[in-house]
């Protein structure tokens, strides 16, 4: 049996959840970071030492953490040739590269919006920096309406790639900000409600 660590209002262990249900992989799960507590125990440093969540754990004694490497794994583990992570090596490299995009690009800016409205008090937030992020993240969806002309998913297919940007497109939508207009954003937003149930049950909720 698969055990997952970690709280489910994380966007890191959405991803996860998100796959186990595309996958319909078995598997308990630990609330485990923030109010949970946990990840400075020993038990659990020693399977990650960042203190983070998500972490697998396997029978076998395996332990894996940072979330895009246990998507691959999970799919190389319990789903090999599935077009979530593709093995033609074009296809695969267009999708680990928005993977690589979220961490790198757009993890920053949409975590800096989402801390100020959800977990920072109205009194102590800084809304210059609130509105710089707003404005770096709104560009950068921008290239995300423009890429998915003439798709219905970021790399064509459904992903990988769609489900590491799943939690943040999430919040884009439900954060009391302005958006500018961007249609094809929109029926992907659409597109991962109606077709995609693990995005509705693990990813569209309610932001804490």
């Amino acid at each position: 049996m698969l055990r997952l660590w970690g709280r489910t209002s994380s966007s890191n262990v959405m991803k996860v959840l998100w796959l186990c249900e595309e996958l319909g992989l078995r598997y308990e799960r630990v609330d485990a970071g923030a109010e949970f507590g946990r990840t400075t125990e020993p038990g659990y440093l020693a399977m990650n030492p960042n203190a983070k969540v998500p972490v697998i754990e396997e029978g076998d004694g395996f332990s894996l953490w940072e979330s895009n490497s246990i998507l691959r794994y999970l799919v190389a583990a319990h789903a090999p040739g599935s077009p979530l992570h593709p093995a033609e090596p074009r296809a695969r490299a267009d999708v680990e590269r928005w993977m690589d995009w979220q961490l790198a690009s757009l993890n920053g800016p949409m975590t800096t919006v989402f801390f100020s409205y959800v977990r920072t008090p109205e009194a102590e937030r800084d809304y210059p920096a609130t509105a710089q992020a707003r404005d770096a993240a709104e560009a950068l969806w921008a290239m995300v309406d423009r890429q998915l002309e003439g798709r219905d998913y970021v790399a064509g297919g459904f992903s990988l790639a769609d489900i590491v940007l799943g939690p943040y497109l999430h919040r884009w939508f439900a954060l009391p900000i302005a958006r500018a207009p961007m249609p094809r954003l929109d029926a992907w937003h659409a597109r991962l409600r109606e077709r995609h149930p693990g995005f509705a049950t693990h990813v569209a909720v309610e932001m804490r």
